[in-house]
């Protein structure tokens, strides 16, 4: 029983590692890899990202496009990767606008709501607990 769960798990990790992994000769263009550099402490489901420079990036640009990767700037340290929903990007949102910020408490993180890559008109609203 207990190698049984045991070799669950392995399998588990290997394949959220396999899924981490960039595939060989990707571009940026495939997985619409962005670079974005905060200044002051954003959250995401379940995590806040520090002060610093984050890769955003489509996880499955050939199958749909709905889950993002949040990594460390040199690929290292993965951060986030989650389902997220497809949503317009509005015609009033400048162009050079990478991300919207929802409301938080006094003190807190605000919310990354959308990631918006570059040069593209759809747009990725993470989906955090309790929302639809």
């Amino acid at each position: 029983m207990v190698n049984r769960k045991l070799l669950w798990m392995v399998c588990g990790f290997a394949l959220v590692a396999l899924a981490l992994v960039p595939r060989t000769g990707a571009t940026s263009s495939e997985h619409r890899t962005t670079y974005l550099t905060f200044s002051h402490t954003v959250g995401l489901p379940g995590i806040s990202l520090g002060p610093g420079t984050y890769i955003f990036e489509i996880a499955n640009p050939d199958s749909g496009a709905d889950v993002v990767r949040v990594m460390s700037r040199d690929r290292r340290r993965p951060y986030f990767m989650g389902f997220t929903k497809g949503v317009a990007r509005p015609h009033t949102l400048p162009g050079e606008q990478m991300v919207s910020l929802g409301e938080s408490a006094a003190g807190a993180a605000p919310p990354i709501t959308v990631w918006w890559p570059e040069n593209d008109s759809t747009g990725r609203e993470f989906v955090y607990p309790g929302t639809r």
